[in-house]
Parts: structure tokens; sequence; C-alpha cells
């Protein structure tokens, strides 16, 4: 019989990495439609730590207030335990990987930071055989982000800080440049623009050469360097991982028709030069689905695309992990193993 009772990593104030307490908690119970999973690996994703600092970045209206303590993260990797009513498709013993609740996360208290995690059954997906839990924990959110701006949306919900819906473009025989491809969203895009087609242009540290070529771009522009919107031109979509005010200095870079696809564009000024040089600029809000994590599970299970780490913790040293992120020139992803 299962307890009440398990560990998982909590936050009771907004604050730095000293905020999270690796404490006994409260273990859910999966509502209808829920399945509970024992969770093996944990992936880290930035919405991690800008919650646990208060989202201070937004505008204080969108600022979270919720009811401490709270359990952060996303993205998991385990085993079913239990199936809550009404589900179908999946069995106790059965391997997942989700992106849980995003981008609700955690804000009932019910994030990804535990030892168990009840999880929606549409938002689940059996895991790649061949991937590890450590390795699948770290896929969800960057890769569906990646997906969902690439490949297909998979839903009608609006970037609220982008003016326009998104709309992905065709890669086969496109040029297109990454900028911050030795991150977590940025190995995903150049694997993906690769797979569709494209010849890509990855931008990153001088570190991330040899990994950048290994996972198929056919050119590497070390930004420590030179500056890539500066030598790059005539490209047909930019997707810029890193975002925020500086996405506008790729307009130049773009050919007229081309596109740009900035992760986060909070702070983008640039719409009317977008617009004076013909170039598209559109963002989607990344969402749970299990569906397209089902979809991509078989490029995972051959190898079409790989699940890079940064570094790992276990769930105690969650702390850790948050002061490694902090550290920047992340390559790939940071995890959390539950023991």
């Amino acid at each position: 019989m299962l307890s009440a009772r398990m560990n998982a990593v909590r936050i009771h104030a907004f604050g730095g990495p000293e905020v999270l307490r690796y404490e006994v908690a409260p273990r859910p119970e999966p509502a209808p439609g829920e399945l509970l999973v024992r969770v093996h690996a944990i992936g880290l994703n930035p919405p991690d730590w800008y919650l646990r600092e208060g989202m201070k970045d937004l505008p204080p209206e969108w600022r979270p207030h919720p009811h401490f303590p709270i359990i952060l993260g996303t993205d998991i990797s385990g085993i079913v335990e239990a199936l809550g009513e009404g589900v179908s498709g999946f069995a106790v013993g059965d391997e997942v990987y989700s992106m849980v609740r995003f981008p609700e996360m955690g804000m009932e208290g019910a994030g990804a930071y535990a030892e168990f995690v009840s999880v929606p059954a549409s938002q689940a997906a059996i895991k790649p055989a061949n991937l590890g839990h450590l390795h699948a924990a770290a896929a969800p959110m960057s890769l569906l982000t990646a997906w969902q701006f690439l490949i297909a949306v998979g839903h009608d919900e609006p970037n609220p800080v982008a003016p326009r819906p998104h709309v992905p473009v065709p890669l086969d025989g496109k040029t297109v440049l990454v900028n911050g491809a030795g991150g977590g969203v940025g190995h995903f895009a150049v694997q993906l623009a690769k797979w569709k087609g494209a010849r890509v242009i990855a931008v990153a540290s001088g570190k991330n050469e040899t990994l950048m070529r290994e996972l198929g771009a056919d050119e590497f522009i070390d930004y420590a360097k030179i500056a890539a919107d500066e030598v790059a031109r005539d490209v047909d979509l930019v997707v810029d991982a890193v975002g925020g005010p500086t996405s506008a200095r790729f307009l130049k870079t773009l050919r007229p028709g081309g596109a740009l696809f900035p992760i986060f564009p909070l702070g983008f000024d640039g719409w009317a030069e977008a617009e004076a040089r013909g170039v598209a600029v559109s963002a989607v809000q990344v969402r749970s689905s299990g569906a397209q994590l089902a979809e991509v599970a078989p490029l995972l299970h051959d190898g079409t695309i790989r699940v890079v780490i940064d570094s790992s913790f276990p769930l105690a040293e969650a702390k850790a992990a948050h002061e490694r992120a902090a550290r920047g020139s992340i390559q790939g992803k940071i995890a959390l193993t539950v023991a």
C-alpha cells in the first residue's frame, strides 16, 4: 500500500535557489482522467526558475499569486502507479513521459519535483523504449516547444505577448538559422529543421561546434567571435531560442518573405521593421500535449532526435541544479533523478 506522503522539493516563498526545500509533502491522488506516476527523472526548464522568482519579468498584473507551498516543474518520466476513473490507453506499469500542466505549471502545488505526480492522461505518452528515464524527462517542454514552433502548433491558444497567430513555415530546401542552438530548445530545433530537409546554420558558443555538427548543422557561427546578424544573409527562417528584446537584430538577416520565430517574444520591438521588410514574426505559447509526445516518440526511439544532457542532480539537490542553470552556457538540458 502506498504511503500518503512523499518526498518533494517545494518553495514557501519566491526567491533564489535557496528557497527550494527538499521535504515531506502529501502524495497526490489521481483524479478522474489522470494517472498517478512514480517519477524516475525530472527535466528542468527556464519556467521553473522564472516561477521560483515570482515571474518578476512579467507585468505586475500577470504575475502569479499562488497558495504556498508549491512544487515546481513540469517534465517527468516514470512508471504509472495507479489510474484515475475513466482512464483508457494506459495501464499500471506503463513507462510514460509528460509535460505536466503547462502553462498552469504548479499553480495548485502539483508540480514535477516530487516522487509522485498526478498527470492528466491527455498530457502523457508512452516513453520511447530506447530512451532511459533521464533523457525522456529532459525532452518534453523543449521538444514540444520546437515542435509547436516548427512542425505543428496543435492548439488554438494564442501567445499573450505575440499579436499574430503562429503558423509554421515549410522547411524543405530552406535555410534556417537557429540562435541559441546549444540549449534545450535550440538543439531540438536544429534537429527538427534538418529532419525536415532544411539547410541549418547553428549559432552558439564555440564549445558547441562539434555537437552541432553531430546533430546535423551545415554551418556553425561562434557568437563569441562574430555576431551572427552581421554575417548571415538571405535566410528563410530564424529561430531565436534566446529571444527577448534582441531578436529584432535578426530581421536584417532574412530575405523578404522570410520569418522570424522568437521563442521568448516578451520585449520584442521590431514589429514595424518586420512589416517594412516583408518578414513574418510570430510565436506560440507551448502547451502540454500527450498526442504530440506520442507523435515524436518514434524519432526519439530510433535516434533521429537526440536528447543532450548537460548535467544531472538528485532530487534532493534541486538547489544545486538551479545554481547550475544560473551559471548559463547550458549544453542541452539539466535533469533531476529520483531514487
